[in-house]
């Protein structure tokens, strides 16, 4: 065998692990986002259950508000009608804006804030939203790393052939999002 022949050969050989080195990450990287969305999917559940429990309570306290009350639920009707990452993730998005509103119009109520019942969801939804803060840092760390791998040469050459594209990230569909919410009586 000529040396040339054995360079050609092993270059091959190079490359073909490559390949199936950056094909075999992109399945890895894939089926990490799946899990992240998935374990972040089951606190956002978590959180969605609470929420008739809470908007009954302050339904009793505060039913002149009942514009709040209807936002709260239409969002997350919104959640519960989403059919595709980017649905679900702009449904939270909005659902997470309802809350705010929500826990600021009881913020007006004192005998609302003194009721255990309520309280008790209160912390409940808490604890909830700190896993789903958690869930959501993690899902986007994993995301950014997939997509990076997809937009990066020379993997992205693997990534166009084989059908792998980047993925949302979770985050903040608008500025109104972004700023305090206001409370006014």
């Amino acid at each position: 065998m000529s040396t040339a022949l054995i360079v050609v050969l092993i270059v091959v050989a190079v490359v073909v692990i490559w390949c199936i080195a950056t094909y075999n990450g992109f399945v890895k990287g894939k089926n990490s986002v799946e899990e992240a969305f998935s374990t972040m999917d089951v606190y956002l559940k978590k959180r969605f259950d609470l929420i008739p429990n809470l908007v009954e309570t302050v339904k009793g306290y505060a039913a002149h508000e009942s514009e709040t009350l209807t936002k709260v639920i239409d969002a997350r009707n919104m959640v519960k009608g989403a059919n595709t990452v980017a649905e679900k993730i702009q449904g939270e998005t909005v659902l997470s804006g309802a809350m705010k509103n929500l826990f600021a119009v009881a913020e007006g109520y004192p005998e609302l804030k003194a009721n255990t019942n309520f309280l008790n969801l209160q912390n409940q939804l808490n604890g909830v939203e700190q896993d789903i803060a958690n869930a959501r840092k993690y899902y986007n760390a994993v995301v950014k790393n997939f997509n990076n791998k997809c937009q990066m040469f020379p993997s992205s050459i693997l990534a166009g052939m084989f059908g792998f594209e980047p993925r949302p990230m979770f985050e903040i569909a608008n500025d109104a999002e972004r700023e305090n919410v206001k409370v006014e009586f």
